[in-house]
């Protein structure tokens, strides 16, 4: 039998989405950017708001980073809105004085946990870009009702090359819970995977190293969830172009292989798989590919959560537990960062309870690997190195709580599929990738026999290359790049079978420029600059934001937002989550 006050407190839910359906709140309206501008540009959506006015907490202003040192700042909740919180969002600005300067990677903390986590847009000689980058945070509330210690890292060189110095502020906007905004059902508690106190990443070179924490969590666990950033670095920082170590010198590319997957686990168990997204920084491959729109999620990279709440009963037993997080095929290097969020029974001191089911467990992640690469008797090579993987999986648990027992099962497909073509002749070097990376996860919960709650999530990552380097008679170079990087994502939530809301993220960035080279290595200059950005989000309460931007030589062409929604105007309700972040509750924004 499932509980009344379960079933109370679900229908209630669904009322309250059908009432949310026709009160969609409009973000304030922002100037478009000025077509003809060389400034940073994206389409990405910022994070919806609810109505009324938000308290702030500013977290440093104006810091420069001409160096590798932590920047600290100290951290106090808002006094005057300490009440309960509707949403809480992360503003950032960044800006780099114009001249020479590498990407460079970004992160803020607070008391071990990542809040934000993203790369820097590379300046030029006569442009000094500035972005604005924003993180929904209302899931860590547990974490921002403390005072704490924090701080940004933004590891820079600035010297007599490397000229660029890089400027940030950020701030907390707390909106206090109203009528019309009902107070976020939020994690207890929130748990960095970090060892160190005030925050930062962990190095993984290789597969076995771990990211990993040992936690003695609360005896009433309901349900868990972590958050996973996996950023590629040096070594992998290209990883979606390397080939297996076999085909590495014959095909002129980096070994190791080119699929990257992270694996979770707890206590040593599988227990959860996280695809890794191919971001390219503002400096990779061409960096005039990446001005004025850098690629997908570039500068604000969004985490991918896992859903352990099967594994509630066991994280409940009161002993400590290890939660680890490993990139498989990882080939120096990765960082990487995780974060714990747990929601505990309000009605149990303790809930009991076990695994049932890890069919996850002895799945190696062991790519298929094939090759039609031949070299000819005059030493032109050509052909395609093939790497697919697909494996589905089951993990099941029982948690013993104030509603029952309930039973929750999170079945998941992961793939991936690569093609890297060659051609290689003496005035030619071709590589083309064409790159999908998939999940498909859905989280079921029942009690006793009856299902309750479902959430369903699909992201997709395609992601197509063509490097075209073509050598003139007299040495000098000519290197043509296309790159087509995209992301969809698609999330549903049901209760008792019944679809009560969906939602789709679309975003696609595509981008070409051709360098020239002199024969001694030297860049000259390049043509054909021209990139394209798609955003657009939908759900099934009306909700519709559609921006669209094209750039050429370096500047914004074109930028109109609206269109193909209902009156041509971008319209998302306020607990939406347009941007791709992760939700975890039951019901949208919580």
């Amino acid at each position: 039998m499932v509980p009344e006050g379960f079933v109370r407190r679900r229908l209630a839910v669904a009322v309250l989405l059908a009432t949310l359906a026709g009160s969609g709140f409009v973000a304030p309206a922002q100037a478009d950017p000025v077509v003809g501008s060389n400034n940073v540009v994206v389409a990405d959506p910022t994070v919806p708001r609810p109505p009324g006015q938000p308290c702030v907490v500013t977290l440093f202003t104006d810091l420069t980073f001409t160096d590798f040192n932590t920047r600290p700042y100290s951290y106090t909740p808002p006094a005057t809105c300490s009440g309960s919180w509707a949403k809480v969002v992360l503003e950032a600005d960044f800006s780099v004085t114009a001249g020479r300067q590498f990407d460079r990677t970004a992160t803020l903390w607070l008391g071990g946990v990542n809040l934000y986590f993203g790369t820097t847009q590379e300046p030029s000689a006569t442009v000094s870009p500035a972005w604005h980058v924003e993180r929904d945070l209302t899931d860590y509330a547990a974490l921002l009702r403390s005072a704490g210690q924090g701080q940004a890292i933004i590891g820079n060189v600035v010297d007599s090359t490397y000229t660029g110095v890089i400027h940030g502020s950020a701030r907390l906007l707390f909106y206090p819970a109203t009528a019309q905004a009902r107070a976020a059902e939020v994690p207890d508690a929130v748990y960095p995977l970090g060892a160190d106190p005030v925050g930062s990443t962990t190095t993984l070179n290789t597969s076995t190293d771990k990211l990993a924490r040992t936690l003695t969590l609360p005896r009433n666990v309901e349900r868990a969830y972590l958050d996973i950033f996996t950023q590629s670095q040096s070594g992998d920082e290209f990883w979606y172009t390397c080939v297996p170590n076999a085909y590495a010198a014959q095909a002129q590319e980096c070994g190791g292989g080119n699929f990257r997957e992270a694996e979770i686990s707890i206590d040593g168990q599988a227990a959860g798989v996280a695809p890794v997204y191919p971001w390219i920084y503002t400096g990779g491959i061409d960096p005039y590919l990446w001005r004025p729109t850098p690629g997908v999620q570039t500068l604000n990279f969004m985490p991918y959560r896992i859903d352990l709440t099967p594994f509630a009963g066991q994280l409940s037993d009161g002993s400590p537990h290890e939660v680890a997080v490993q990139v498989a095929g990882a080939n120096g290097y990765f960082s990487a960062t995780a974060t714990l969020l747990v929601y505990r029974d309000a009605h149990a001191q303790q809930v009991t309870g076990s695994m049932t089911r890890n069919t996850l467990v002895g799945q190696a992640p062991t790519p298929t690997i094939g090759s039609t690469l031949a070299t000819a008797s005059n030493g032109d090579v050509s052909g395609d190195i093939t790497t697919r993987i697909e494996r589905k999986f089951v993990i099941e648990g029982v948690a013993h709580t104030s509603h029952g027992a309930v039973t929750s099962t999170v079945t998941q497909t992961v793939g991936f599929d690569d093609v890297q073509r060659f051609t290689i002749n003496s005035s030619t070097y071709r590589q083309q990738t064409f790159q999908r990376t998939w999940a498909d996860s859905v989280s079921q919960h029942r009690i006793g026999a009856v299902p309750t709650t479902e959430q369903r999530e699909r992201v997709s990552y395609p992601f197509t290359l063509d490097y075209n380097q073509q050598v003139a008679s007299d040495g000098n170079i000519s290197a043509a790049t296309t790159v087509h990087q995209g992301y969809h994502q698609h999330g549903e939530s049901r209760l008792f079978g019944i679809p009560l809301y969906a939602a789709d993220v679309d975003n696609a960035v595509d981008s070409a420029d051709t360098l020239a080279i002199n024969a001694a290595g030297a860049v000259t200059g390049h043509s054909g600059q021209q990139s394209a950005q798609a955003f657009a989000f939908h759900d099934s309460l009306g909700g519709c934001y559609r921006t669209s931007l094209t750039t050429q030589a370096g500047a914004l062409a074109s930028y109109t937002t609206g269109q193909g929604c209902p009156d041509h105007r971008n319209r998302v309700s306020w607990f939406a989550h347009p941007d791709g972040s992760p939700e975890s509750s039951f019901s949208p924004g919580h």
